[in-house]
């Protein structure tokens, strides 16, 4: 068997998958090294599952924000037939699919844990222990993903707690549940098990959720979790955790000592990279840290053009939607590289993930739902900008008032006067989600204010915000 390909990928999961199948595209030749399932975190136990378990949720909600059709929505969620949706998106775990995807793109699939054994050298350990070899003439790519951090909290790593994997594939709904954490997956779970009818109690260190973002989406969803009946616990933390045969202690650091006694502990405080046993010291790279790339993704520690590191796994902006994003740009400097061209030479024939820098679009699925694009206000005026921002109440967009019945909705423009163009833009409330990929547009495209003005919204949608905002601006 010839164990030389042009691209060696390491980790099956959507930047992976996108980088590869890009290559092939190219006429390269790529291999996918795949120690767990193809199609990564984000299909079984992240993204995917989920959203399918907040949709339920954020249906009935949406079904009861309308008179008319709230009087016929009488019933709690079902969550046997929730969580056996969720599963029908995950397929529990099965890749047979996504497998099967890759040898039709012409992809090999080698399963194992791949670690790099020097320049463009890969070795793979499969399950049964054999060891295979796989050479890269052109370059490999890290596509490893991260994995859940636990805090140093006294016994948390032996109670046998809930990290993001436990949250999105739990078989049972926790009668009560401890969540520690402020950000968006701890959010998420949040809402998603309390629409389910667990017990939440959500203990946030600091003294706001999604610290990061502009202060209103995180008091958004304060105020929805606090709707919902979670119980938010600001400027608290867990010192320790014990666990007897069925349930979970969980004391906090008040002045107190008091505890908390429930059935699961989710822990969503970060991520790390998973490099620590990559093989990174084979060439001269430490492990365990992160791979800084610049923007063809090139691990810019090392001379040549041989290692690429693409997703969660460079820091950049880990996102799967901005993983493939990253694995595009990529594939298409391998394949620049590998005909004697340079990586970056405009006119479409390649291309850098440039819009990771300030166009990352993020979506919170919570209720109210969040989403942001590019620069908060804060992080603008640390950049030099000149700034002005404007807000408006989605409330009052006539659209928004068909919508739902007392919509509630926030939207917060930052404005480079400089250049007359929109540099982020922030929306709280029902189809925020949906409506943040016109602001990122507006972002990438550096359309002039006087420009986008001509952007007519249609009547009587949403979308008239953007009318608003621009309204307010002054056009």
């Amino acid at each position: 068997m010839d164990d030389t390909y042009d691209v060696v990928v390491i980790g099956g999961g959507p930047g992976g998958e996108v980088v590869a199948d890009r290559t092939v595209r190219s006429g390269l030749t790529a291999v996918v090294v795949e120690a767990e399932a193809v199609g990564g975190e984000c299909s079984y136990r992240a993204c995917v599952p989920s959203k399918a378990l907040l949709r339920p949720g954020a249906a009935r909600a949406a079904a009861r924000s309308v008179d008319g059709s709230r009087q016929a929505v009488t019933a709690a969620l079902d969550p046997a037939h929730v969580l056996a949706r969720r599963d029908r998106f995950t397929g529990r775990g099965d890749d047979t699919g996504q497998a099967d995807w890759l040898d039709g793109a012409g992809i090999a699939l080698v399963r194992g844990h791949g670690r790099l054994a020097g320049e463009r050298w890969v070795e793979v350990t499969g399950a049964d222990g054999t060891v295979r070899t796989l050479r890269a003439r052109r370059a490999v790519v890290l596509s490893t993903g991260t994995e859940p951090v636990l805090p140093p909290v006294v016994g948390l790593d032996r109670i046998g707690v809930w990290t993001s994997r436990q949250a999105t594939t739990a078989e049972a709904v926790p009668e009560r549940l401890v969540v520690i954490g402020g950000g968006v997956v701890a959010c998420e779970m949040a809402t998603a098990w309390r629409s389910l009818g667990s017990s939440v109690t959500l203990l946030v260190r600091d003294q706001a959720l999604l610290t990061g973002w502009e202060p209103c989406a995180g008091e958004e969803v304060a105020r929805g979790l606090t709707g919902l009946g979670v119980t938010i616990r600001f400027g608290v933390s867990a010192t320790r955790v014990a666990r007897d045969e069925n349930t979970r202690t969980v004391t906090l650091d008040t002045d107190d000592g008091a505890t908390l006694v429930c059935d699961e502990v989710l822990v969503a405080v970060g991520r790390s990279p998973r490099t620590a046993d990559l093989g990174l010291e084979s060439v001269g790279l430490p492990a365990g840290d992160w791979l800084p790339v610049d923007d063809t993704c090139r691990v810019t520690a090392l001379d040549g053009d041989w290692l690429y590191a693409v997703g969660d796994v460079n820091h950049r902006a880990p996102l799967t939607h901005m993983a493939k994003y990253q694995a595009r740009a990529c594939a298409a400097a391998i394949a620049e590289r590998a005909a004697g061209r340079p990586a970056v030479t405009g006119g479409g024939q390649a291309w850098s993930a440039e819009a990771d820098h300030v166009a990352v679009p993020q979506a919170v699925f919570t209720l109210p739902e969040v989403a942001s694009v590019g620069r908060t206000e804060r992080a603008a005026r640390d950049a030099g900008l000149a700034v002005r921002t404007v807000e408006y109440l989605i409330d009052d967009v006539a659209g928004a008032a068909l919508h739902a019945d007392d919509y509630r909705g926030h939207a917060k423009l930052v404005v480079d006067e400089t250049r007359g163009v929109v540099v982020g833009c922030t929306l709280t409330g029902p189809m925020a989600t949906e409506l943040i990929h016109t602001a990122t547009v507006a972002i990438v495209g550096e359309v002039p204010l006087e420009r986008l003005r001509h952007a007519v919204p249609a009547f009587p949608t949403v979308s008239e915000v953007w009318l608003r905002l621009l309204e307010a601006y002054g056009l």
